[in-house]
C-alpha cells in the first residue's frame, strides 16, 4: 500500500522515493503471446546494447465520448452532421488523466529517464523513450530476443511477454515493440504485375463497352486502366475540381517506398498531361526519406501518387513518408528497430491543426500478429480523424480470407494461439470499424478481384451502422458455411470496392502493370476527393467518417458487384452477392450520383 500513497503527494516530493517502491515492486504480466506468429523464429539474445525506440499508450478515459462525437457528426440524419472537432477537442477527449501522467513519470524518473528525454503526443497519450535492450529488460521483466522470418530473412527484436509493476497496470494500455512482430506490409504482389491476369470480357466492335453508369467506356480499360479510364467507368469525366478551396488528398508510404518524381511527370504526360509540371506536398515522419534516385523509386509509392493526383489534379496533394523498419542484423548496432509505423504516423497527423479532408493507405497485415492493444489503440486514432472530418480509407488485402490459396493440402491459415487451428485470416487495420476500407474488382462488367481482401475481424465487433447489411449477407450463406473458421459477428469488410488489376503505372522510366488493393483504395479515396471537393465549393462540410453515410444511403449510389469470389484458407472464400458482401462490399462508385446524393445533405 506504500506505493498508492506515493500519488497523494506532490509529484516533485514523490520522485526522491520513487525509485526503490517502484523498483521492488512486484511485476505482473501486461501482456504475452503464445509464440512468434508463423514464419517467425527466435534467433540469438538481444544485445544489451541495441537501442531501442519504446511507445507507451497512456489510457483515454474519455474515449467513449469521442466515439459519441464520431457517430453523431458521421450520421447524415443527425442534428449534428458535419460538425467536426477541432484538435484542440479531440487533444482533450484522447488525454489521459492527471494521475496517470504523475504516476507513469514516477515510473520513468525511477529509471535515470528525465523529461526532457521523452517525447510525448499532442494529447500525451503517448510517450516515447530512446533506451538499450538492457535497461528495456529491467523496466519490463522480460528478455528481448532477436527473432528472424524464415520466408524474408528480416530480423527484429522482439519478446514474447512483458511485465509492469502492479501499480501501473491501470495507467498503462501497452509498451511496443515488444510483442508485435506485424510487418505491415505493401498491399501489392508482384504476381498481380503479369500473372493470373483474369480475361478480360470481350468488347463490342465499335472500341467501347458499356459501363455501370450507362455511359461508354474504351474498350481497352479492360486490359490496361488508366486515370481517363477511372474517371469514364465510374461517371466522373466532366468533373474538375478545384485548387484553390482548401480541399486536399493525403497519400502515405512506409517502410522505404518513395515516390519518384521524375516517373510521376512521366506519367502525368501520358495519362494527364494538364497536370505535368505540378507536384505535391511532402512530409517527412520520423525520419522518413524522400530518396529520388530511379533504383530508390517505390513501386506501391508510385501507385498511389501517380493515380492518387492524376485524378484529383490540381487538388493539392499531400505525400507522407513515415520511416518503418530498418533491416536488424545481429552483430551489428543500429539506431532504431521498429515495425509499427502507425502510431508514428497517427501522432504527426494528429498533432497538425489542418488535415487533408481525404487519406488514402494501402498497408496492412494479419490482424492476429498485430497484437489486441495496439490493434485497439492504432484504430482509437482513425477515429480521431473521422471526428475532425477526414475520410481514412485502407486497402483490403491481397490475399483473399486469408492466404489467397485454395488448395486444402498448401493453406497456411493457422490461428496463433497455440491451438494452430485452421482459421480465415483478416487484415489489420482494414479490419479496424473507424476506417472505409476498399476491396477490388476487375473487368467491365465488373467483377470481384480473385485477391481481393474481405471478412470478419477477430479483434472488433461489428459496428451497429453494418448491422443490417451483414446480417442480410449472413442469412444467404448455407448453414454450417464455414463453421469455425470465421468470427460471423465480427467488424465486416470491405464497405466498398474499385478496380484494382492492370493499372498502368510509370517505375523506373518504364511502363508497367501493377494490381493489388493497393490500387483500389487510392482510387476510391480519389472520388471521394472529388464529393468532399464538390460538397466545400458550396459551402458544406467534408464528409468526414464514411461509413455511417455508405450504409444508410450512400450504397444506393454504388455500382453493386455480385460476381467474383476471394478463395483463401483452403476454400473458395466469400461470394460476391446482391447488396453488401465482404469481397467488394457494396460496390463501385458512381461518381454523379453520388454527388447529387452527398450535395442534397446538410
Amino acid at each position: 500500500m506504500r506505493l498508492t500513497s506515493l500519488l497523494g503527494l506532490p509529484f516533485a516530493a514523490a520522485l526522491a522515493s520513487a525509485a526503490a517502491p517502484f523498483k521492488g515492486c512486484q511485476h505482473k504480466v501486461k501482456e504475452s503471446i503464445h509464440g512468434p506468429p508463423r514464419g517467425w523464429s527466435r534467433h540469438s539474445p538481444a544485445p544489451k546494447h541495441h537501442m531501442l525506440e519504446l511507445k507507451i499508450a497512456l489510457p483515454q478515459p474519455k474515449f467513449p465520448e469521442l466515439e459519441q462525437h464520431l457517430w453523431e457528426v458521421s450520421d447524415p440524419n443527425h442534428a449534428r452532421y458535419g460538425a467536426h472537432l477541432s484538435k484542440e477537442e479531440t487533444d482533450a477527449l484522447t488525454a489521459p488523466h492527471p494521475e496517470t501522467l504523475d504516476i507513469v513519470n514516477e515510473w520513468l524518473a525511477s529509471f535515470g529517464l528525465a523529461e526532457e528525454s521523452l517525447g510525448r503526443s499532442s494529447a500525451n497519450d503517448w510517450v516515447t523513450i530512446r533506451v538499450p535492450v538492457g535497461l528495456a529488460e529491467e523496466m519490463l521483466d522480460t528478455t528481448y530476443h532477436v527473432y528472424k522470418h524464415a520466408k524474408t530473412g528480416e530480423s527484429i527484436v522482439r519478446t514474447t511477454s512483458y511485465s509492469l509493476p502492479e501499480i501501473l497496470h491501470d495507467h498503462v494500455d501497452l509498451i511496443q515493440p515488444t510483442t508485435m512482430f506485424a510487418r505491415f506490409k505493401a498491399f501489392k504482389s508482384t504476381l498481380h504485375w503479369t500473372n493470373q491476369v483474369q480475361p478480360p470480357v470481350p468488347s463490342t466492335s465499335n472500341g467501347t463497352i458499356t459501363g455501370p453508369a450507362g455511359n461508354q467506356v474504351d474498350a481497352s480499360c479492360n486490359s490496361t486502366v488508366t486515370v481517363s479510364c477511372l474517371k469514364q467507368l465510374y461517371n466522373g469525366v466532366d468533373y474538375n475540381t478545384s485548387a484553390t478551396n482548401g480541399n486536399k488528398l493525403g497519400l502515405t508510404a512506409y517502410l522505404g517506398q518513395y515516390a519518384n518524381n521524375m516517373d510521376l511527370q512521366q506519367f502525368y504526360q501520358l495519362e494527364n498531361p494538364s497536370a505535368y509540371g505540378s507536384n505535391y506536398t511532402f512530409v517527412s515522419i520520423n525520419g522518413g526519406l524522400n530518396n529520388q534516385s530511379y533504383a530508390a523509386a517505390g513501386i506501391e509509392a508510385n501507385l498511389d501518387t501517380q493515380f492518387g493526383f492524376g485524378l484529383t489534379w490540381p487538388t493539392p496533394g499531400t505525400f507522407y513518408s513515415t520511416a518503418g523498419e530498418p533491416p536488424f542484423i545481429p552483430d551489428m548496432v543500429t539506431p532504431t528497430d521498429t515495425n509499427e509505423p502507425y502510431s508514428y504516423w497517427l501522432d504527426y497527423v494528429l498533432s497538425q491543426p489542418m488535415l487533408p479532408q481525404t487519406i488514402s493507405t494501402s498497408y496492412g497485415d494479419d490482424e492476429q500478429t498485430v497484437p489486441f492493444t495496439y490493434a485497439t489503440r492504432v484504430c482509437a486514432g482513425m477515429a480521431v480523424l473521422g471526428a475532425r472530418g477526414v475520410s481514412v480509407l485502407f486497402s483490403s488485402g491481397d490475399f483473399g480470407v486469408g492466404d489467397g490459396d485454395a488448395n486444402p493440402a498448401t493453406q497456411i491459415c493457422y490461428s496463433n494461439d497455440g491451438r494452430n487451428v485452421t482459421k480465415f485470416l483478416p487484415d489489420f487495420p482494414a479490419s479496424c470499424p473507424y476506417v472505409t476500407t476498399v476491396g477490388g474488382t476487375v473487368n467491365i462488367p465488373e467483377t470481384a478481384v480473385f485477391f481481393s481482401g474481405g471478412g470478419f475481424s477477430n479483434y472488433f465487433v461489428r459496428p451497429a451502422y453494418q448491422e443490417v447489411a451483414v446480417t442480410e449477407y449472413l442469412t444467404k450463406l448455407a448453414p454450417g458455411t464455414y463453421e469455425g473458421l470465421f468470427t460471423p459477428y465480427g467488424r465486416a469488410y470491405p464497405d466498398v470496392s474499385a478496380q484494382g488489376l492492370n493499372f498502368l503505372v510509370v517505375y523506373q522510366n518504364q511502363t508497367i502493370h501493377v494490381g493489388g488493393t493497393s490500387c483500389s483504395s487510392p482510387t476510391f479515396a480519389s472520388f471521394v476527393s472529388m464529393l468532399n471537393d464538390a460538397r466545400i465549393n458550396v459551402g458544406k462540410a467534408p464528409l468526414g467518417f464514411l461509413n455511417p453515410f455508405l450504409y444508410s444511403t450512400g450504397y444506393t449510389a454504388l455500382n453493386d458487384i455480385t460476381e467474383g469470389n476471394n478463395p483463401g484458407c483452403g476454400t473458395q472464400g466469400f461470394n460476391a452477392t446482391t447488396g453488401w458482401d465482404p469481397v467488394t462490399g457494396f460496390g463501385t462508385p458512381n461518381f454523379e450520383k453520388l454527388k447529387a446524393l452527398v450535395l442534397s445533405m446538410p
